[in-house]
């Protein structure tokens, strides 16, 4: 469950950027190979001494999670509050269908860059130490993340990093790999699947299963490298649906330095920035201790998400006051959403979305009626 401040996110893509947040995107293994036997503590090491710190690589992605069809015409798009917010909502919602490509460059804890290419178009995600760049060509739209030096040095350089990736949701599948692994508890079961390839590498499959009922996920699938323990991909399947929910694997993927120009970004001329504020490192600090005291975290202001239950079924509470304004007048809410008891619901096969009529907002990957019964009760 993603635990970003609701005000880091485009004021009109809450559901789509809350969807892309939540679930990770998987892969598929090629034909399958024989590796010598290792057991689910072993390749938990694996993951976890592994000292790839730079590697660039291909992505392909494919996603079948069921969203509602919408309309994303010029003529939809010009009615909606706000051009930025108008393209975000876009551009978020086609990352959610469809196939897509992408080159990922990583350098150190710091450095990421994932260029996601559509036929006519490009979009970027860059971090380069204390700054964090979005970028999306065809509406020549750029955001910008400043992160303080306090927090640089108050937090570890991966919190960093997630702090300036939080407005695009977007992650390697190795970043996605470590947010499942981290949160590994009594209620996950955790095996070997079947040995297979990516990108032309040998690796083992480490599935993650959820003991409980309470949840849209059936399993989760980490493809990590024989060699190197470097997780090449995630595969992440729901209840009741067949094909993988998301697919993501390297075609290609190289081990050496990326070029150091890879992560540098000046806004094009003409170009619209927005820049996205984030929490001081103070604020920071106390939200993590609240997180590891299982305690709901909130700021100054009352807008951070507050979380009930934990692992597979944790359902994240948004306050009415946290939500855009601009949300309940976005005409794709509608479209997005089907009128339900107590409000209007997003489902989708991994995570459901309830939106309670007093303005507050529910997300979890779990059934809906979960979503309703923590609205009764809060």
């Amino acid at each position: 469950m993603p635990r970003t401040a609701v005000k880091w996110l485009p004021a009109l893509v809450v559901p789509a950027v809350i969807v892309a947040g939540v679930i990770a995107v998987p892969m598929q293994a090629g034909a399958a190979v024989d590796l010598p036997d290792k057991t689910p503590e072993q390749i938990l090491l694996m993951v976890h001494d592994s000292t790839v710190t730079s590697f660039s690589g291909s992505l392909e992605q494919s996603s079948d999670i069921g969203l509602p069809q919408i309309d994303l015409s010029p003529a939809m798009s010009d009615s909606l509050p706000g051009a930025a917010g108008a393209g975000a909502v876009t551009s978020a919602m086609e990352l959610l269908t469809g196939s897509h490509k992408a080159r990922v460059y990583v350098d150190g804890a710091d450095k990421t860059r994932v260029q996601i290419l559509d036929k006519m178009a490009e979009r970027d995600v860059i971090v380069n130490g204390t700054d964090g760049w979005t970028y999306d060509s065809q509406t020549n739209e750029v955001s910008h993340v400043a992160i303080p030096a306090e927090l640089k040095s108050t937090l570890d350089a991966q919190a960093a990093e997630r702090a300036a990736r939080a407005p695009a949701g977007l992650a390697t599948p190795a970043q996605l790999a470590e947010h499942f692994l981290t949160d590994i508890d009594p209620s996950t079961t955790v095996s070997v699947g079947n040995d297979g390839s990516v990108a032309g590498r040998n690796v083992y499959e480490l599935v993650l299963t959820p003991k409980t009922t309470e949840t849209l996920v059936e399993s989760v699938t980490i493809a990590v490298d024989s060699e190197t323990g470097l997780p090449l991909g995630v595969t992440v399947a729901a209840v009741g649906q067949e094909t993988p929910a998301f697919h993501v694997a390297f075609t290609s993927v190289d081990f050496s330095t990326p070029s150091a120009d890879r992560f540098s970004f000046s806004p094009p001329a003409g170009s619209t920035v927005t820049e996205v504020p984030v929490p001081t490192a103070s604020e920071l600090t106390k939200m993590t201790s609240e997180a590891a005291a299982g305690e709901p975290r909130s700021d100054s202001t009352g807008d951070m998400p507050t979380v009930t239950g934990s692992g597979w079924s944790a359902v994240a509470h948004i306050a009415a006051s946290a939500v855009p304004s601009e949300l309940s007048a976005n005409p794709l809410l509608a479209q997005l959403t089907t009128e339900v008891a107590g409000g209007r619901a997003l489902s989708t096969s991994l995570l459901n979305v309830f939106f309670a009529t007093d303005g507050r907002v529910f997300v979890g990957s779990v059934p809906l009626d979960l979503l309703q019964a923590a609205a009764a009760v809060q």
